[in-house]
């Protein structure tokens, strides 16, 4: 079984994959203080009754918590071919930019599992602690993208900063037109962030000048979002799991 993890800055993803098959999946908080043994505690509590780990490819956005999770693979999982995305991994993914090295590990594989799974051109868009908008060539190369404030910290930073404001949960309104300091500002997060994304993915599409094949949804929050937008044609919440799952058959 290949254990596919996936460090973002809010939310740690991991996956356990028996061939192509997605067979457990299991979103835990990222905190960039634990330490490698406290990080295999929690693994273990995970994995208790699943099959035998076999090889485990690993992304990180948190290079503090990319250092305890290389201190723990070493120390804990010694034997067990690892794959861990950064410079000199194969990806199959040129990358079109003006820095490579600056482009987050978990964007090069979305666009790999993106190109894999829908071809191209195509536009990965990831709601997460920034919302993500990455543009695959039809060749499958990484050209660039767009990034944006996320939705939770968005609300957070709006409920921190106006006193008569607050935090509400993310979920769709009744209607655009709030009723309600609630409603008002659900409506802003939802259908604000639905023009947003579909505006910009207008506009690379007008900039690539060719028609995009797929625009697909993930991140913790893409299914608050996805209904409500027009421009988005997929949503595959493990999209990045299944990122991590190519790049490990490339490289262990």
């Amino acid at each position: 079984m290949l254990l596919a993890i996936d460090v973002g800055n809010t939310n740690t993803v991991l996956g356990l994959f028996d061939g192509d098959t997605l067979t457990h999946s299991w979103r835990i908080n990222t905190d960039a203080r634990t330490t490698a043994d406290e990080i295999e505690l929690t693994f273990r509590g995970l994995l208790r009754d699943a099959p035998e780990v076999t090889g485990i490819a690993l992304c990180s956005t948190v290079p503090a918590v990319l250092r305890e999770m290389r201190t723990m693979l070493d120390r804990y999982y010694l034997d067990i071919p690892k794959v861990i995305v950064e410079p000199g991994i194969k990806t199959g993914v040129p990358i079109l930019t003006d820095n490579p090295k600056e482009v987050g590990a978990d964007r090069i594989v979305n666009s790999l599992a993106a190109f894999t799974l829908f071809g191209g051109p195509s536009i990965v868009v990831d709601f997460g602690t920034s919302t993500n908008l990455d543009v695959v060539s039809d060749k499958g190369e990484f050209i660039g993208g767009a990034l944006a404030p996320g939705i939770e910290i968005s609300i957070d930073a709006l409920a921190s900063r106006a006193a008569q404001l607050r935090k509400v949960e993310l979920v769709t309104p009744r209607n655009v037109i709030g009723k309600n300091t609630v409603e008002a500002l659900q409506s802003g997060a939802v259908f604000g962030f639905a023009g947003q994304v579909d505006g910009l993915v207008d506009r690379i599409t007008d900039e690539l000048g060719q028609d995009v094949k797929a625009v697909i949804a993930t991140g913790g929050l893409a299914g608050v979002v996805v209904p409500e937008s027009d421009t988005i044609t997929h949503h595959e919440p493990d999209l990045t799991l299944i990122g991590l799952r190519l790049i490990f058959e490339r490289n262990a």
